[in-house]
């Protein structure tokens, strides 16, 4: 990437390298996939991790979606 600008690349890039992000990887109606905790029982989709094509097609599993799920212990 090439950046073009008169502010010197320190004030550009200043806190580029400071967010963190905490993905968590969840089975979700037998769909595996990676969130974003946005709240207690929400987060949203960053990825899916399905190697099923047809999971790819449903639009309330598209990345960017947030989901609401009541978080369970597997046995």
């Amino acid at each position: 990437m090439t950046i073009y600008s008169i502010m010197p690349l320190e004030t550009v890039m200043a806190g580029a390298g400071e967010q963190k992000f905490e993905y968590v990887e969840i089975n979700l109606n037998g769909i595996d996939m990676q969130v974003e905790m946005v709240g207690v029982n929400q987060a949203k989709i960053i990825r899916l991790l399905s190697c099923q094509p047809n999971d790819y097609l449903i639009p309330a599993y598209s990345p960017g979606s947030v989901i609401h799920f009541h978080p369970a212990l597997q046995s």
